[in-house]
């Protein structure tokens, strides 16, 4: 069954009802501005920018897409990009798309010109939809961008080289296609983060699509009465598929446009949100308001709000006991995934087993897990290992890239790069990414642990370990600690907290600065060495 189904369902059964809001507390609503002539004179200085869709125009403007590229010659099977910010259109977009049996490639919103080219020419992408934000990007790189290519601009004041995107759909048929879609059929392909590189392109068909959104709503509950908070940006799997939640439901979303404490509370008490999915960051910088008491939750409508899950990055268990304290009510789950398992969820906690919090969880839905050597012989419970997936939301392959596949997916098994280990209960417990995993004098040392250590420090409010190059030992152990606003601390405090660890898990380095992540909430450790760990190197050799 393609995805696209679950839309004309919706449409079918709940088209009257909202399927969609999108909110941006900092941006001005000024459509109203009109009815000043009729002396019905609207507060528009103080409204936020707030639209909605109904599920019935939420697939109505989704065949409008896919008639529109019909028309300019888009065939099963070609590769369609989106370039946008969050908004109302991105949705439809993606399911016109499908629509077409076309395949949609959302990119990266940070993506630099040149990230943009390439991940253009390594998808082969025919058409790119793109919002106001990008058009100094593509202008940059327009002339080569530009061949072979439609260019589809998604707002006001369309650019010379792009075709306006109202202007090309608004005289196309509001029914579906006909086009028959199958589960096998190509459906997207999505960036890996691109922390260690230029991102790989990966494939996945309706099948993982449907997989996604089935598990989603099976994890998490999910029903009609539900009302899902979707912040972070739809071109990453995570926020995508946690919506397909909502999708398989036939339940309303909001998409919100900040990331503040404020902005995050205020959407929940008036949207009447019960499913909010936050990075770590986000939910830190909540706890952090609260202890602070900037913000007071008896200034907010919070009781329908049900579940709190936290994903794309390992979380702290000090950070969830501590939320505990301020939302005693909540369920809470975490989901681990990656891209190349059609995002999160191929492992998840559960919302019934809070007492492992600090595990990653089981298995998720349809999916099985294990851990394995080097040689990828499975390992006894309790030691490290690589951890491998197995279920229908599996990519297809790297686009174009037999050779990284053939690495990757083993006899069906994905090959996550991630070390894990297995408790006497069954849970997996994350315990590093295989390549960030420091060796220092023959010892390994992994760093989510310490990281998960120095957390609990009531200073710290976000911290990366990392490897740093050492001419002795080959690498030692170095810690970037962000400190909490407001407070100070020394090298000294952290050294004298740090004496709980084994020695050789203690951190050599201690660095206070801000701690780099991506727009999904990963920490940008790629960058970290490039920062520190050359110029410590360059440091040793001019000692030398």
């Amino acid at each position: 069954m393609p995805v696209t189904d679950l839309l004309e369902r919706n449409h079918k059964l709940y088209g009257d009802e909202v399927a969609l809001v999108e909110l941006n507390p900092t941006m001005k609503d000024n459509r109203k501005t009109i009815w000043k002539e009729f002396d019905l004179v609207q507060q528009t200085s103080s409204t936020p920018y707030r639209r909605e869709i109904t599920w019935a125009i939420f697939d109505e403007k989704a065949n409008r897409v896919a008639n529109m590229l019909l028309s300019r010659g888009v065939q099963k099977g070609d590769r369609v990009a989106i370039l946008m910010f969050n908004c109302l259109e991105w949705l439809p977009i993606y399911f016109g798309i499908l629509k077409t049996g076309a395949i949609a490639v959302p990119f990266n919103f940070r993506f630099a010109a040149d990230e943009i080219q390439y991940c253009a020419d390594l998808a082969e992408v025919q058409v790119l939809f793109f919002g106001p934000e990008f058009i100094g990007r593509l202008e940059s790189i327009e002339e080569k961008l530009s061949q072979g290519r439609l260019l589809i601009y998604v707002g006001d004041g369309c650019p010379t080289f792009a075709e306006g995107y109202r202007e090309l759909v608004a005289d196309c048929s509001s029914q579906a296609p006909l086009v028959r879609l199958e589960a096998e059929d190509d459906a997207a392909i999505y960036f890996s983060s691109g922390t260690t590189g230029f991102p790989k392109a990966i494939l996945h068909n309706h099948e993982s699509l449907m997989q996604a959104a089935e598990m989603e709503q099976k994890h998490h509950l999910t029903d009609r009465n539900d009302v899902f908070l979707c912040i972070p940006p739809l071109y990453h799997t995570g926020a995508k598929f946690h919506w397909m939640g909502s999708l398989c439901a036939g339940s309303k979303a909001v998409l919100l446009k900040g990331t503040t404490p404020e902005t995050i509370l205020d959407a929940v008490s008036k949207e009447k949100c019960t499913i909010v999915w936050l990075l770590v960051p986000w939910a830190q910088d909540i706890l952090d308001t609260l202890d602070r008491g900037d913000l007071k939750l008896e200034d907010y409508e919070l009781a329908q709000w049900r579940l709190m899950h936290v994903g794309a990055q390992p979380v702290p268990p000090s950070l969830i006991k501590h939320w505990m304290e301020y939302f005693p009510h909540h369920l809470y789950d975490t989901n681990y995934g990656l891209s190349e398992s059609t995002g999160p969820g191929c492992v998840h906690l559960g919302v019934e087993n809070i007492h492992k919090v600090g595990a990653i969880g089981v298995p998720g839905y349809r999916w099985k897990c294990k851990i394995v050597d080097e040689n990828n012989v499975e390992v006894t419970r309790g030691d490290v290992g690589e951890l491998c997936v197995k279920g229908p939301g599996v990519m297809t392959c790297y686009y174009n890239d037999p050779e990284a596949t053939a690495k990757t997916i083993k006899d069906g098994w994905l090959c996550t790069g991630d070390m894990a280990m297995q408790d006497e209960d069954g849970f997996i417990f994350l315990v590093d990414r295989k390549k960030d995993v420091i060796v220092s004098g023959g010892e390994n040392i992994y760093p989510v642990q310490i990281e998960n250590f120095l957390n609990n420090h009531p200073k710290v409010k976000d911290v990366a370990v990392i490897g740093l190059p050492d001419k002795r030992l080959g690498e030692i152990t170095g810690a970037i600690i962000a400190i909490k606003e407001g407070m100070t601390c020394t090298q000294e405090e952290i050294e004298e907290f740090c004496k709980e660890l084994p020695r050789y898990k203690r951190p050599k380095t201690i660095i206070f600065a801000d701690v780099p992540r991506n727009a999904t909430g990963k920490i940008e450790k790629p960058a970290l060495r490039k920062l520190y760990g050359a110029d410590r190197l360059v440091e040793q050799q001019n000692r030398s």
